[in-house]
């Protein structure tokens, strides 16, 4: 009898955001591929029975799959995720030179998708994907899914009304040649917010700048200068700005020329109240963005800004660095986003 548990290849899996939440739902994650190496130990320690395939999609031949895990073309219980690296086309003004060659990523996952035919694929990345549609490829890809016959629904959705405690802004795709219906999740009306996640009622106890937790909690956070220290002490908690000392000797060079209000978010603090804005890579610096943890005079810490991309706080993390965890966890499709996904992919196969 031919197994009908729906099973899933995850491309660009990172440590394992999308892996998780999808396991988490029901269905079977076999692999995850990923060229970054630094990823491996994490995705294997969390996702039971998936195995990680380490290599370049660009340079990954079709057929060298079948030499890592057991597929067949043409299956309607497959599923494939293409969640690739997305810097290139993000809104925030990142060094575009330095994502020039993960731009086409798309099309490289697109070849696979073409090959096996599965029954389901997912799409996550940034807005901008789709507001440059023509030059990232989303169009083209779009309209070849819906030419071999799959029905693709897709939006720009804020993942804070899908249990999510930030506002983070995805383009998220779902296509299926199985269900003519059109697959995605459901909005919820509740939004959490900073408070319903981390602080001492979430069992997150006060800390400094520079702890160093070394259990697998990882309630460690990075350094601060003097200054810096100075600067974030200074910074009205619960949502407080760097205008807040704007007009002192710990104004930034870089900022006295500036308007007020440029780059605001830069040095401030989380409101309790309020979602988190998007945890990025650098969601561990508070020069980085709005970082600053509510109250406490530091950034966040790993395990938290971890747990706002809504990691369970038994996910371990086996990177060797606090750069390296971070990126790890800022570059992650949130699990439960991805659990949602899961779910709905499941209840429209067995409707």
């Amino acid at each position: 009898m031919r197994d009908e548990r729906l099973k899933a290849v995850d491309f660009f899996c990172s440590g394992g955001g999308m892996s998780y939440g999808l396991h988490e739902s029901g269905i079977d994650v076999i692999a995850g591929i990923d060229i970054d190496l630094t990823c491996k130990e994490t995705y294997e320690a969390n996702i039971p029975n998936s195995k990680f395939i380490h290599a370049d999609i660009t340079k990954f031949n079709e057929e060298e799959l079948l030499e890592h895990i057991n597929i067949q073309r043409d299956d309607n219980e497959l599923v494939f995720i293409g969640c690739s690296p997305c810097q290139f086309w993000t809104i925030i003004n990142t060094d575009k030179e330095k994502s020039k060659k993960s731009k086409n990523l798309l099309s490289d996952f697109e070849r696979f998708v073409n090959h096996y035919n599965p029954g389901y694929v997912v799409v996550e990345n940034v807005p901008g994907i789709l507001s440059k549609k023509e030059e990232s490829g989303i169009e083209e890809f779009i309209n070849n899914l819906e030419n071999k016959g799959y029905v693709v629904k897709y939006k720009i959705v804020n993942l804070n009304n899908y249990g999510v405690p930030q506002s983070r802004r995805r383009f998220s795709l779902i296509a299926s040649r199985v269900d003519d219906s059109g697959i995605f999740p459901t909005e919820e009306n509740f939004k959490p917010v900073v408070k319903d996640f981390i602080g001492i009622e979430n069992g997150f106890p006060k800390i400094t700048a520079g702890h160093n937790d070394e259990t697998d909690f990882i309630h460690t956070t990075a350094g601060l200068s003097k200054k810096n220290l100075e600067r974030i002490s200074k910074t009205s908690i619960n949502g407080g700005t760097r205008s807040d000392w704007s007009d002192t000797e710990l104004q930034l060079e870089t900022y006295k020329k500036r308007k007020a209000n440029s780059f605001k978010d830069t040095y401030g603090r989380m409101f309790w109240d309020k979602p988190a804005p998007t945890i990025t890579t650098k969601f561990h610096s508070i020069s980085n963005g709005r970082f600053g943890h509510p109250e406490e005079n530091r950034a966040l810490s790993l395990r938290e800004g971890a747990t706002l991309q809504t990691f369970p706080k038994n996910f371990v993390f086996k990177s060797s660095s606090i750069g390296t965890t971070a990126r790890i966890i800022g570059n992650a499709v949130p699990p439960e986003y991805a659990r949602r996904i899961g779910e709905a992919i499941l209840k429209a196969k067995n409707k």
